[in-house]
């Protein structure tokens, strides 16, 4: 079985060896067939053998069948709308599939969304972990992030254009607003960008509306960190009030402005101020 790098942009940027895994392959299967018969004729590549579909919601039915086809000798391209199968695409179920039936499993690698956008970012990349899509609903989002706020590896993430503004908003409560992220947008293709700057400002840019397919890196907790961000804002609690703000209204602003809760900077203010 042949694992099948497509590109996420550029169909020039596909290698020899995927011209060649198509042409030769008795079965392909496709996550959209429409787009892998785009994609041929792109690369001016005739596909013999039989194409079928596999995607999310029949891979684990048709996982078995191309197990079974592995199993009688035929080669089977497993390929998907963009970059590698089984890195948030389909893949995975049948990868494990195949080697529980001790048939050989191999890749053609090929560009990555992932590596592009940390390549890009300008943030660390000795050490990453890649994060996949945050999930939907907003309590388990929070959670998921919130578990990941002192990972000290670069975080990539994927989502989708319309829940990105939410997402990074979440980041920022619990990464903090200030911390380095880039939001890579359609890489490689004709309107790539790539806006860096701190979670809070890129939440903002992101609240106008953002098209397109959306990769996020964000750089990792560096110890010690926490705490300065915490001496700043009770600083600025503490500036504004000098200057003849009330404390609860100068928390409330600094807590907005940093994106977390008021009540807890609240407290932290109150520890800090309170007389022993």
């Amino acid at each position: 079985m042949v694992l099948a790098g497509a590109p996420i942009g550029q169909a020039g940027d596909v290698s020899p060896r995927l011209r060649e895994a198509l042409a030769g392959a008795d079965v392909v299967a496709a996550e959209d067939t429409r787009r892998l018969r785009r994609l041929a004729a792109d690369l001016d590549v005739e596909i013999t053998g039989r194409v079928v579909s596999y995607y999310d919601q029949n891979e684990a039915a048709r996982a078995q069948e191309l197990v079974e086809a592995l199993k009688e000798g035929r080669t089977v391209v497993v390929i998907t709308d963009a970059g590698m199968p089984g890195v948030s695409d389909p893949g995975y179920r049948l990868t494990s599939l195949a080697v529980e039936a001790g048939v050989q499993v191999t890749a053609l690698p090929g560009p990555s969304a992932v590596t592009t956008a940390l390549a890009v970012s300008g943030l660390a990349s000795d050490r990453f972990c890649f994060e996949g899509f945050p999930p939907r609903k907003t309590g388990e989002r929070d959670r998921r992030l919130g578990a990941l706020a002192e990972e000290e590896r670069t975080m990539v993430f994927f989502e989708a254009p319309h829940r990105l503004a939410s997402s990074l908003e979440a980041m920022a409560r619990a990464f903090g607003p200030d911390r380095r992220a880039a939001v890579c947008r359609e890489l490689t293709k004709t309107y790539e960008e790539v806006r860096r700057g701190g979670l809070g400002e890129l939440a903002e840019w992101a609240a106008k509306g953002v098209k397109g397919e959306i990769t996020v890196v964000v750089a990792g907790h560096v110890p010690g960190e926490a705490e300065q961000d915490v001496d700043a804002l009770i600083a600025e609690v503490g500036r504004r009030v000098a200057e003849g703000e009330q404390r609860s209204q100068a928390v409330a602003a600094v807590a907005k402005g940093a994106g977390m809760p008021r009540r807890e900077l609240y407290d932290l203010v109150h520890r800090r101020t309170a007389t022993p």
